[in-house]
């Protein structure tokens, strides 16, 4: 089969496609034809700092049609729809990049008819990030208040409508006039600029929960605008500066720090598919709409590696094997 690897850290040029061997399912997992893959931030951050194991397949998220069961798996069976992801952490060596993947039940979803593949994909470790953090972490409730950083990009698109399906006042930023559309078709109620100078003042109520990939830039701003006995979630970002202590202790906030990987790689961390199958019936009810920015073949998946860290733009970026 083929598949797209690297054997060095490195930038995009590292990456190839190559001829592998097909996998084999062992006894707890299933052998699934990959329709459909999409890439993440951390897809690209890891081939550049280089994973734990090489060579290495790129990609985590994956949908297709299981083709065969290992001799313990009951929850499945040839010709099921799946979806997946968790496969960029270092509990794999394979990845989403490819014709096949061979992959434990833990960390696979049914995908509900309804759902394309290219949905299921583009949904599966953002709408999981999403889901965790605003309902698992922030306990997110209708009518409260929801700030959400970067309503236009792969996880913040999806949180933005999570936040609007759930019945909260939901705000977010943006970095254009094409996202501020976007990021209201999400349905977001409030869209800021975060290029504004006067961002703070703009923002004129408070935030009972707030959704931070650039907590190192924004934490004192976060708590600034946060609501007595607010939440802030941290999905992503770098370390910064610790601003607002004194202000965060006043007001009773929860910092909470997460990481979706720890889902996929420990064993003490719910499953994925528990969050992923919650995920995956919104979209089928149309509550969330991943956004396809562009699709790719595997031979582009050097593109798709600088683009997912250089460029802006709305939504996520898929690959068909």
């Amino acid at each position: 089969m083929r598949a797209v690897r690297y054997h060095e850290a490195g930038d995009p040029s590292v990456l190839s496609v190559e001829d592998v061997d097909r996998p084999t399912p062992k006894a707890d997992e299933v052998l699934v034809v990959v329709r459909a893959a999409s890439i993440n931030p951390t897809d690209a951050k890891r081939r550049k700092w280089g994973p734990k194991h090489l060579p290495k397949t790129t990609g985590s998220d994956f949908a297709g049609v299981v083709e065969s069961v290992g001799d313990d798996v009951t929850a499945f069976e040839a010709g099921d729809r799946v979806c997946g992801t968790g496969l960029h952490t270092d509990r794999f060596q394979q990845g989403s990049f490819a014709e096949y993947v061979a992959v434990p039940t833990d960390i696979v979803a049914t995908l509900p008819e309804e759902v394309s593949f290219e949905a299921g994909a583009a949904a599966a470790l953002a709408g999981v990030t999403a889901w965790r953090a605003l309902i698992d972490h922030a306990g997110l409730e209708p009518a409260e208040t929801c700030f959400v950083h970067g309503g236009t990009g792969g996880v913040g698109h999806l949180a933005v409508q999570l936040s609007a399906a759930l019945g909260a006042d939901t705000m977010t930023t943006v970095g254009s006039e094409d996202a501020e559309r976007a990021a209201t078709a999400f349905g977001a109620d409030t869209v800021l600029r975060y290029d504004d100078p006067d961002l703070r003042d703009a923002v004129d109520r408070p935030a009972d929960v707030v959704l931070d990939h650039r907590i190192g830039e924004y934490l004192g701003f976060d708590i600034d605008i946060a609501a007595f006995g607010g939440r802030i979630v941290q999905y992503a970002g770098e370390d910064g500066p610790f601003e607002g202590v004194r202000e965060g202790r006043g007001k009773n906030l929860a910092l909470h720090m997460m990481n979706m990987s720890n889902l996929a790689s420990r064993p003490d961390t719910p499953r994925i598919a528990e969050p992923l199958s919650s995920v995956l019936k919104l979209v089928a009810r149309g509550d969330l709409d991943p956004r396809i920015h562009h699709r790719y073949e595997l031979e582009e998946a050097a593109e798709m590696h600088r683009a997912i860290l250089e460029d802006s733009f709305v939504g996520k970026l898929v690959v068909t094997p």
